[in-house]
């Protein structure tokens, strides 16, 4: 094997590794200095030989770590962990995340290239809709305490890079930086307390108002610039934390309205500092310009009559509008404003009231102040942020709805066993009901906890309507929906609190209590399709759904109807590459149902950070959707480790929220780069290695006799759940089988053991059992969708050791199960043979030399915490209960997941 290339110098590493050297040698002693110097060493040395093609001692970090004491022990690792926290810091800073062309400005400039013109691009931004949706999925190890000291050092070193050598506090800015790398030494890295809704609700908050709130206004500034033209409003965040049910009993109708209110205080508190400090910016005197007499109007009626500011118009506009905010803020958050001020006014009924009074005061002012600036980005924030902050996402079970129906059903007498009727007569049964406006729900009866609480919850997203309005919730997420009356029952139960009425459909007196002439929903009932099969029936549910004259009703109105495809239950039931060809399938298919209802098409992309559940370049994952299927309109969900990479900074979101956008516009607008032939051809290929990949993955993970017990022996499953890193518990049920598992422990497990198992088996079986290897290479050079599968799958396979990964395999205890692994292992060189062979290279990511660095400059401080938890699970399985040794099996967990950079 030719030798890899040196790993690119970074100096921003070089730099905050000598600092972490500094702090270790100052807090951890001389000794344990050495010690870590001596593994790290030890480590560089043997993966650079390796590198080389010299033959290397695989015993020599081994015999390293055999010295260390259970105290040094956590203690390097510890080191280890914050030497990649540093390094992931260093190379965001390089920009090592940002892609080409992954900006708005050079999407529309490739667009313009193509002979799509500016005002095409207007029309489609007109109604788009791009979504991050920040979730509560389980996959961030990191406390939220050292992410914080993390954004500190990268404030600081950015302080650096414009020359600063103080802090505008007067502090050195390399002193600073060297006291938040020792308070990072000396911060507890696991917690000790399981998290609780109410804390990941405070985390995404943290996101969402110190990041999300300031960088969208600016992000719109400098889109206005590159469209010539003001942009509409069409990015705008979402959430799914305190309103996602789906197999965790702890959200409740108090955690949802728990997480809307506290959105709503930070977002009005943003409000009321911003309208503050315009009232300082906006000094305008009539002495030196005369007010538009719409301000003025707003300054008469403010109430402001103070000497002092009698010829200041916008000052007195703008002490009513707080005045109004202050009343808004109090009666929705029940506290008073920030800022408490002498005046009364009427709280404002919508945002929209709100920004008609920012937009009064832009057009009285003069050409060189009435667009931009501070005012700007106010009324840009209200059109993006309205009183809610995000959209909440509702999102439950299927399963937990049939049940919910079947009781209410049955306490109201309408039908005894509503679970034991078929499809057809359910939805006969549904219809009738959703045409009717009598109510289903009685207080004089008694219901379950299980249905007394999914009532609850809809109540409470009708009191949120009626407080924050109509954007505060506008999807409700059905899980494992398989059909068209796992839809309807969410239409009954929000009929229940009025968010869904009837129409035309029912009787007059129907329509009259009602008060509507059709149907209409608040809430639009969304399925989530998960399973390979699931995947495949999706065409047919849609089409059934669009069927229903109500339905269609409704979906014509709203203009869309959102699908939201699920990656990680996909991957774990098919395989990677089968999951990826399904979905793409899945979207295809569907775009001929939704043109044939005439309404617009919403894919809500369930993607999480390992490829095994979607992960990868957001970029280039849009770029790469199948043509037609994208329409300007996108939601993805972010989680975890996802969040605080892509969005722990201003100017990391920036990048990141950019990248999504331009995607979705090259995505809606690029003409179909392949011919009729090509793709034909390709869709063909890829249905012959899909259907062999899928076979091979289920022949290993659900044909394979004693795989479960493999799995659960040779990777930390078990450690792994005692991770306290989310409040939702890690299976399904009590049961020990994969497909009882959750897809986020499932890829976290393979990717500790560095097998990524998720990420690539089955594939390098399909490469080898497909003869054309010629039309591989096509594929690979001209389809967006293989491309990036397999750039994907590169990543992965050089994430993964399979060196590291069968000392895993010893842990098994089992010799004849153990024997698994050479499956495995065979599996793995043949995925890597088949991958260089269809992409033309010598080695892994030979083309991709930043990522490369980047993977390999962590390698060697991934080995020894390989090897160390293995040890500490070795000796905590046969017995050890020295408490140290579970503390650094965790420690160790976190530290692989934080080198590792996408842990599920």
């Amino acid at each position: 094997m030719a030798s890899l290339p040196a790993i690119a110098n970074n100096s921003d590493i070089r730099f905050l590794g000598k600092l972490l050297g500094d702090v270790i040698r100052a807090y951890g002693g001389e000794r344990l200095f050495e010690a870590t110097e001596t593994i790290r060493k030890a480590s560089v040395e043997r993966h650079r030989d390796a590198s080389e093609g010299k033959p290397g001692d695989d015993r020599a970090v081994d015999l390293s770590l055999e010295k260390l004491s259970l105290d040094e022990t956590l203690d390097f690792v510890r080191g280890f962990m914050l030497f990649s926290m540093l390094a992931n810091l260093a190379e965001d800073r390089q920009g090592i995340a940002a892609e080409d062309g992954a900006d708005l400005a050079s999407a529309i400039a490739q667009l313009e290239s193509e002979g799509i013109d500016r005002a095409q691009i207007r029309t489609l931004l007109d109604h788009a809709l791009i979504a991050p949706v920040l979730t509560a999925h389980p996959t961030e190890v990191r406390r939220k305490s050292m992410i914080d000291h993390r954004n500190r050092i990268a404030e600081l070193m950015a302080l650096r890079d414009l020359g600063r050598d103080t802090t505008p506090d007067g502090d050195s800015v390399d002193d600073a930086i060297l006291r938040q790398i020792a308070l990072l030494w000396q911060t507890r890295v696991l917690r000790r307390d399981r998290l609780y809704v109410t804390d990941e609700v405070d985390t995404a908050l943290s996101y969402l108002r110190d990041v999300f709130l300031p960088a969208l206004p600016a992000l719109y500034q400098r889109w206005d610039r590159a469209l010539g033209e003001r942009t509409p409003s069409f990015l705008r965040p979402g959430s799914w934390i305190g309103g996602d049910r789906d197999g965790n009993p702890y959200v409740t109708a108090d955690s949802l309205r728990t997480a809307l209110s506290k959105a709503s205080e930070a977002v009005l508190g943003y409000y009321c500092e911003a309208v503050h400090a315009l009232g300082a910016e906006l000094s305008i005197s009539t002495e030196h310009a005369p007010a538009d007499a719409a301000v003025q109007a707003l300054a008469d009626a403010s109430g402001d009559n103070a000497a002092s500011r009698s010829d200041e118009p916008y000052r007195r506009a703008l002490s009513g509008i707080y005045a109004r905010l202050a009343a808004t803020h109090e009666t929705l958050t029940g506290k008073p404003s920030p800022r408490p001020g002498r005046l009364t006014g009427a709280p404002y009924a919508s945002p929209a009231d709100f920004r008609a009074d920012l937009v009064t005061l832009a057009h009285g002012l003069g050409s060189a102040l009435k667009s931009g600036g501070a005012l700007g980005r106010l009324i840009r924030a209200v059109e993006t942020f309205g009183f809610h902050l995000a959209t909440l996402d509702l999102r439950q079970n299927s399963a937990v709805h049939e049940r919910v129906v079947a009781e209410l059903l049955h306490v109201a007498g309408v039908e005894g066993d509503y679970l034991s009727l078929d499809e057809d007569t359910r939805v006969a049964l549904l219809r009738r009901e959703l045409a009717n406006a009598r109510p289903l729900t009685s207080r004089f009866a008694a219901y379950t906890d299980e249905t007394a609480g999914e009532l609850a919850i809809v109540q409470a997203a009708a009191d949120a309507h009626a407080a924050y309005g109509p954007a505060c919730i506008t999807n409700y997420i059905v899980s494992m929906a398989q059909s068209v009356s796992d839809l309807l029952e969410v239409n009954l139960l929000l009929k229940e609190v009025g968010l869904y009425r009837p129409g035309g459909t029912g009787s007059h007196q129907s329509n009259t209590l009602m008060g509507a002439e059709t149907p209409t929903a608040a809430i639009m009932a969304v399925p989530l399709f998960e399973t390979i099969g699931d995947l495949e029936a999706a065409p047919g549910v849609m089409t059934a759904w669009f069927a229903l004259p109500e339905i269609a009703t409704i979906s014509t109105a709203r203009g869309h109807q959102e699908v939201m495809i699920g990656y990680s239950d996909s991957n774990k039931d098919g395989g990677y590459l089968t999951s990826t060809w399904q979905l793409s399938k899945a979207s295809t298919a569907l775009k001929p149902v939704f043109a044939a209802a005439g309404v617009g098409m919403q894919l809500f992309h369930g993607r999480g950070g390992a490829v095994g559940r979607g992960g990868g370049s957001a970029f280039r994952a849009i770029r790469a959707q199948p043509p037609g299927t994208v329409q300007g309109r996108i939601r993805i969900t972010e989680q975890g480790e996802v969040i605080a990479a892509k969005y722990g900074t201003r100017d990391a979101a920036m990048t990141n929220l950019e990248a999504i956008a331009s995607a979705t516009l090259l995505a809606s607008l690029e003409p179909e780069r392949l011919s009729n032939a090509d793709n034909a051809s390709f869709s063909a290929a890829m249905d012959t290695l899909s259907a062999t990949a899928f076979h091979s993955y289920r022949d290993l993970v659900y044909g394979t006799e004693g795989f479960r017990t493999f799995f659960r022996q040779m990777t930390p499953i078990a450690e792994i759940a005692g991770l306290k890193i989310g409040s939702r518990p890690a299976s399904r049920t009590k049961s020990d089988r994969i497909e009882d598992l959750r897809a986020i422990p499932w890829v976290f497990s393979w990717a500790q053991a560095r097998v990524m198992l998720p990420g690539w088996y089955g594939v390098g079986r399909a490469i080898a059992d497909f003869e054309d290897k010629a039309l591989l290479k096509d594929m690979a050079q001209g389809w967006p969708l293989f491309a990036s599968a397999l750039a994907n799958l590169e990543m992965v396979l050089a994430k993964s050791d399979i060196g590291i990964a069968e000392r895993y395999a010893g842990l098994v205890e089992d010799d004849t199960l153990r024997e698994i692994f050479t499956t495995i292992r065979d599996g793995w060189h043949q995925t890597h043979d088949g991958l260089l062979q269809v992409t033309g290279q010598s080695r892994l990511l030979e083309k991709h030399p930043a990522l490369d660095a980047s993977i390999r400059l962590r390698l060697p401080y991934i080995e020894p915490l390989n090897l160390l938890q293995i040890e500490l699970i070795k000796r905590r399985r046969a017995g050890e209960d020295d408490p140290r040794i579970g503390e650094g099996i965790l420690l160790s967990i976190n530290a692989i997941a934080t080198a590792l950079r996408n842990s599920g």
